[in-house]
């Protein structure tokens, strides 16, 4: 008998079903973009900036190493290329939808926490004098000494996000979760010492901690900002890949948590249908996907044992009651 092969769920075949029960995840994720847009608009807090605090934000105006538009392409797109990758690999649209899902979700948090964090703050940029004063002439309050600018308004109002990075907390959010993702694909921490698996789940945060480096560099933020930037980012792409998929480490750490859940419901609906006579045993190849192959009577159950997981033991444990 031929082999069906059980992890090939498509988006043709599953894709809608799978969107529907996730439906409300997809609407918040639209209200995120919202929220994200209005704290763009709304005006930052005007911290005071006096005379005396400008010996340290007299950098030079400068231009981006990675400009605003190459954030999302880094942080969304990238990893976006690689979930597509692997779909055409393993066809299991439960993958696809839940890291497309999880990179959405840890981007637009961050990017929620950090413009909110940002519009909260007002800490001025390193280069915030030549954005207040573009023709280097200082002019203060004579009783306040706090900065009167007449440089341009977008311009000055940019100079009051400094703190955290947006390029550093969008970098580690998108790249961090696509680090969390490899670990688990190349099972990174299966105990069997291969260090090489380590350099390509540590490359995407090299990548990210470049584009931090270049924001100081270009005098755009303080290292502070990176250094928070970064971490916020970090931490909020781990919490959010864990919401969906199992730690890299476990035994399931190679699927998302949703395609064990439809293998225990299947379980359940094969065992209630299938006749005395023939039955069906299900095996895990290397890389995780299952097999059913039908056993006529006098047949013996085959079972590969190079991937057990709990939920996979128990599905050949009915098998053989």
């Amino acid at each position: 008998m031929p082999e069906i092969q059980l992890g090939a769920h498509t988006v043709k075949s599953h894709g809608v079903k799978v969107a529907r029960l996730h439906m409300h995840d997809w609407l918040i994720l639209l209200l995120l973009v919202v929220i994200v847009i209005i704290l763009n608009v709304i005006e930052p807090f005007y911290r005071f900036v006096g005379e005396g605090m400008m010996d340290d934000l007299r950098y030079p105006l400068k231009s981006n190493t990675v400009p605003f538009w190459a954030v999302p392409i880094i942080a969304i797109i990238l990893p976006f290329a690689i979930f597509l990758v692997y779909y055409f690999y393993k066809r299991d649209v439960y993958d696809l939808h839940h890291a497309i899902l999880g990179l959405l979700f840890s981007v637009l948090l961050t990017g929620v926490i950090t413009d909110a964090i940002k519009d909260a703050v007002g800490r001025p940029r390193p280069d915030f004098f030549w954005r207040c004063f573009p023709n280097g002439t200082g002019i203060y309050d004579p009783v306040t000494k706090d900065v009167m600018c007449f440089g341009d308004k977008h311009v000055i109002k940019e100079g009051h996000k400094s703190f955290p990075s947006g390029h550093t907390s969008w970098s580690f959010a998108g790249l961090g979760f696509l680090a969390w993702y490899l670990s688990g694909k190349i099972r990174a921490f299966d105990r069997r010492g291969h260090v090489a698996k380590l350099c390509i789940v540590f490359l995407p945060l090299l990548f990210a901690a470049l584009v931090g480096i270049s924001r100081v560099d270009d005098y755009w933020h303080h290292w502070q900002d990176v250094f928070a930037g970064g971490l916020l980012g970090l931490t909020v792409s781990s919490f959010c890949y864990l919401q969906f998929f199992p730690p890299p480490y476990h035994k399931d750490g190679w699927g998302p948590h949703a395609y064990f859940q439809m293998l225990a419901e299947s379980r359940s609906v094969t065992q209630s249908s299938s006749a005395p006579a023939n039955h069906l045993t299900v095996q895990p190849s290397e890389m995780g996907t299952f097999y059913a192959r039908q056993i006529y009577d006098g047949g013996s159950a085959e079972h590969n044992n190079q991937d057990t997981s709990p939920i996979l033991d128990s599905l050949e444990l009915g098998r053989r009651i």
